[in-house]
């Protein structure tokens, strides 16, 4: 059973507005590929075989995007909600036989999918919660035990998957590994462009927004 591909799966958390953006940021171009597809390819490549993309704002648009890809949805009627509503819509869309999630962000486009090898490796050695580190800092993606499934269920609102870690905290697995993009989150345009110019060299004046991907529905 350990060794069932099927026993990790993934949620990918892109219900939200991107309002800090100023642009829609799941469809944002990511080299060749979108944000969103970057990060789907990283969590498959990782070894989630079951991807959940959490969908709310502009659901149709990604949904028509990612067509031709792996993945199931569930839709977060509520943009505007706090992340909890979001994990639990897509904790409820989880196959049954899963054991451990894969919880990210749509905001870390840039993770090395031998960072989600390293969670699960760590969750089979028997961590309730594993978080990945870069210099003793913490970062995303995480992993969660399903053995919490009714807790991430229920989440605090304000406290989100921090007060779960906080709580469970002797029982995490914290795995330092070998990329900075774990704790570099894509808030704001500039947070964009920057990374962009990092990884595939683009410049600043290379990418403005286009008003074809602004936050208007």
């Amino acid at each position: 059973m350990e060794n069932d591909p099927g026993s990790v799966a993934a949620i990918l958390l892109a219900a939200g507005q991107s309002r800090r953006m100023g642009a829609f940021k799941p469809l944002l171009p990511f080299g060749e590929q979108t944000v969103i597809e970057s990060c789907i390819n990283y969590l498959h490549e990782g070894g989630a075989e079951t991807v959940v993309v959490v969908l709310g704002h502009r659901a149709d648009q990604v949904r028509r995007r990612l067509r031709d890809h792996n993945v199931q949805f569930a839709l977060n009627p509520d943009p505007t909600s706090e992340m909890d509503a979001s994990i639990a819509v897509g904790v409820r869309a989880l196959p049954e036989t899963v054991r451990a999630v894969i919880i990210s962000l749509v905001d870390y486009p840039a993770i090395p999918s031998t960072v989600v090898s390293e969670l699960i490796a760590e969750w089979k050695k028997g961590a309730l919660l594993v978080k990945p580190t870069r210099d003793g800092v913490g970062g995303h993606p995480v992993l969660v035990d399903l053995k919490l499934r009714d807790e991430l269920l229920s989440l605090d609102p304000e406290r989100g998957l921090k007060g779960l870690f906080d709580k469970y905290k002797d029982k995490v697995g914290r795995v330092e590994v070998n990329s900075p993009f774990v704790a570099r989150d894509m808030d704001t345009w500039d947070d964009y462009r920057d990374l962009c110019a990092e990884i595939f060299g683009q410049t600043r004046l290379e990418l403005e927004p286009d008003e074809n991907n602004s936050n208007e529905s």
